[in-house]
């Protein structure tokens, strides 16, 4: 495995506001790049009161210019809710100011709910037009020919990475197909992870974005000094899960001893399913985890993810998660 990267969310904890959220991404990336993270990734949501990233390729920039190194990047910008016009130009302007620090990764969804879609503007036809969309976008970055009609200013010529972001085989088979690197959202939808890898993997054609596949899977993680501190930050995360199943999204919720008055048993084995892509507790039971994980699926990179009320204890997590990962790459080198 050649790299470990963040995903972030943004999440606004109860007690807290957007404000808050937003210093805590930055405090977040400033550590992430500190401690050997690749990449720090936000996400686009809509109307969701506990994420504060809708503005996505405004908050890249904000991270972006708080820090020095590291990677900044969506994972993802929903395509469909936007002109890949105006994609182009906000990445491209990103990439003019953060030269070689900028990845885009295009998801498919909306990112919302119904109601949300159609206030975004979305075309709501039953065609799908993301593999063109994609391809236009991949146009615009591309150098520019004297007798483009439409060009991304900036944009033009600036080569801004592309993925392919999926939870099925769609997303898998339309990065082989067009030689792109590509991530799977396995830290919440694991049901497909190993056979759209394999398909990717396999069905991959080299392009002149990429000549080998490059594959990225996301884990949930929550690291603690103890098994049980883990288990119980971790609450959190599945308290917000079961609200916006239940269709009652809301601020992260603060930990619970006893979540057994808040989620049925029916939904709190959904949950266990959706996010079995997972490392919970203690230092060494986080590495073991995450050494099958790896072992089973063999990324090109590991993307984690995490939402813990306690920004302190948000930061100690995935500290404790690049102490892992660091250790886990100077041994498979030194092998």
């Amino acid at each position: 495995m050649q790299h470990f990267s963040l995903l972030d969310l943004s999440p606004v904890p109860e007690g807290h506001t957007t404000a808050d959220a937003l210093a805590h991404t930055v405090e977040l990336a400033q550590t992430a790049e500190r401690l050997g993270y690749h990449r720090y990734w936000l996400a686009e949501h809509h109307n969701m009161p506990g994420i504060a990233s809708a503005a996505t390729a405004v908050v890249i920039g904000h991270v972006a210019s708080a820090t020095k190194s590291i990677r900044v990047g969506a994972g993802g910008i929903m395509l469909p809710n936007h002109a890949p016009l105006v994609v182009a130009e906000q990445f491209g302007t990103l990439e003019t100011l953060f030269p070689g620090r900028i990845d885009l990764g295009l998801g498919r969804a909306p990112g919302t709910d119904l109601a949300t879609a159609r206030a975004l503007r979305r075309h709501m036809t039953q065609e799908d037009t993301f593999p063109r969309d994609v391809i236009e976008l991949l146009e615009y970055f591309d150098d520019a020919p004297a007798e483009a009609a439409v060009r991304a200013i900036p944009g033009t010529g600036t080569h801004v990475p592309v993925w392919i972001l999926g939870s099925s085989l769609y997303g898998a088979q339309l990065a082989a197909h067009l030689g792109l690197p590509y991530a799977f959202a396995s830290h919440f939808a694991p049901a497909m992870l190993g056979e759209a890898a394999a398909i990717y993997r396999e069905t991959f054609r080299p392009s002149q974005w990429l000549e080998r596949p490059y594959f990225m899977m996301a884990a949930g993680v929550c690291a603690a000094p103890t098994d049980e501190e883990a288990a119980y930050l971790r609450t959190s995360q599945v308290l917000a899960f079961a609200r916006l199943h239940n269709g009652t999204p809301g601020k992260l919720p603060r930990p619970m001893e006893d979540m057994s008055n808040e989620i049925s048993p029916a939904t709190q084995a959904q949950i266990n399913v959706a996010l079995s892509c997972s490392a919970t507790g203690s230092p060494t039971t986080v590495r073991s985890r995450l050494r099958d994980l790896i072992e089973t699926y063999k990324p090109d990179e590991l993307l984690v993810t995490g939402m813990i009320h306690d920004h302190a204890a948000r930061l100690r997590s995935f500290e404790i998660v690049a102490d892992i990962m660091s250790d886990m790459q100077a041994k498979a080198v030194a092998a």
